[in-house]
């Protein structure tokens, strides 16, 4: 039976949100072919039909869940504030792929870690992109401040899913947010 073209496009995406949600919760290695048909849905042999191999998927997942990021936020204090929470801690499934996945993309494919990459060059261009028609703007410093908060960001939400005592891990959110609220504050003047 021959499936339609909308159908292809409809389970392709169900693969793709599979295994964002699969690989973020437990890694690339840790999540096999049919574990991803499997949550999508899907029979383990249609997988071929979809992606050459699972690099493929791997790189493809990428590009997916790295583009479907908060396009239209620019704030950084406001964006930081929802990131450096514990609800977004304690989701690894469908929290942010760069501190699930990053150091684990080191090790992939060149196409894997090209989609990583272009999704930090988008990353830092958004948040960069603060009122232009503002008379203390500098995009020098803007970009400067946005590279700095996400990579303090991303740092601290690993560290904060790290530790076992909560305290420290709430402390390593709060306090990472704190500073880049004092950081925002002085790029702003």
């Amino acid at each position: 039976m021959r499936v339609s073209r909308e159908q292809v496009a409809i389970n392709r995406q169900k693969i793709l949100d599979s295994a964002s949600r699969l690989f973020r919760e437990r890694g690339y290695d840790a999540v096999t072919v049919a574990d991803v048909m499997n949550a999508a849905g899907l029979t383990h042999g249609g997988f071929y039909g979809y992606f050459k191999s699972k690099d493929e998927l791997i790189a493809q997942t990428l590009e997916h869940v790295l583009g479907q990021g908060d396009a239209g936020e620019t704030d950084l204090a406001r964006y930081a504030a929802r990131y450096l929470s514990p609800a977004h801690r304690d989701n690894i499934a469908a929290g942010c792929p760069t501190a699930a996945l990053g150091a684990e993309t080191v090790r992939q494919t060149p196409e894997a870690r090209a989609a990583m990459a272009a999704g930090l060059k988008r990353q830092i261009a958004r948040l960069s992109a603060r009122g232009p028609n503002d008379e203390t703007y500098d995009a020098a410093q803007a970009r400067r401040a946005a590279i700095g908060s996400w990579s303090a960001m991303v740092g601290a939400v690993i560290l904060a899913r790290l530790v076992d005592d909560q305290a420290l891990s709430n402390e390593l959110l709060e306090q990472t947010l704190a500073w880049i609220e004092h950081q925002d504050a002085d790029v702003s003047r």
